[in-house]
């Protein structure tokens, strides 16, 4: 009932006077003591895992780290992650506090967890957590499970194959955002800083140094950002012009969930 090993079953039996109700406690409350005992533990190991709707309309990236891979391969690890994804799916949790919060059986993610980390042995935590709402949105895993995406479309109308190479470029470019005009204005300022101040060492007259401190702008938005970036299996196109090329849904948002990052 537990899924404890033989062994602890028969302590705690042995602990509780044979009572099978306060043996179950126990063993819990063992889970509770172990995942104090290892707080100060690292835990960089895990699975990265994404997931859509049957409607395609909300999507989330679930991550729960351990200590060692060996765990994270774990079969009752991944089945956990997986139930995880599921109903945050089904409630359309938004933070990993409602997806700890969620009910499996009459308990909770977080106690599931707990349990779990009593019975294996190693630190576990919900690190990161993601969510996409929108009419078409669709999930990447990379392999081995420590990387996901997500990708939401402005319309229903979009398309599989193209939501799923969209994924797959925030997987294998990582930009910081959408477009130019999603970019955080603390970050704009200091590339733009960063990229006057490289003009200025080239020696280029003053006045020149604002225009050419955009032209190298324009390249760093090349590179970071998702419309703007070259989309990977054709380096002829942005990966704004391939989506306009194969339908009139565009891209909304995204979101990239690497684990230890």
């Amino acid at each position: 009932m537990t899924g404890a090993g033989m062994m602890d079953c028969k302590k705690a039996l042995t602990e509780c006077d044979g009572d099978f109700e306060k043996a179950i406690d126990f063993l819990r409350k063992k889970g509770q003591k172990v995942a104090a005992n290892r707080a100060d533990k690292e835990a960089k190991e895990g699975m990265v895992w994404a997931q859509v709707n049957a409607e395609k309309t909300f999507g989330c990236i679930v991550c729960l780290s351990c200590e060692t891979d060996f765990v994270a391969k774990n079969a009752e690890f991944t089945s956990l992650v997986r139930k995880m994804a599921e109903l945050a799916l089904a409630k359309g949790a938004k933070t990993a506090e409602e997806v700890k919060a969620l009910d499996v059986d009459g308990r909770s993610v977080a106690d599931h967890i707990t349990d779990l980390v009593g019975k294996i042995g190693e630190k576990m935590e919900v690190p990161h957590y993601a969510f996409i709402e929108a009419p078409a949105v669709f999930a990447y895993n990379h392999n081995g499970n420590k990387l996901a995406t997500l990708v939401g479309f402005d319309k229903a109308s979009a398309k599989e194959e193209v939501g799923h190479n969209v994924a797959m470029q925030v997987a294998a470019m990582n930009p910081i955002a959408l477009n130019e005009k999603e970019i955080p204005a603390d970050v704009l300022a200091r590339e733009l800083d960063i990229a006057k101040e490289a003009t200025r060492a080239e020696g280029k007259p003053e006045n020149m140094i604002e225009k050419i401190a955009m032209g190298r702008m324009n390249k760093f938005y090349k590179e970071n950002t998702l419309e703007h970036q070259e989309f990977i299996m054709d380096s002829k196109l942005s990966v704004s012009d391939y989506v306009k090329q194969n339908g009139d849904a565009a891209i909304s948002s995204f979101r990239r969930v690497h684990l230890g990052a």
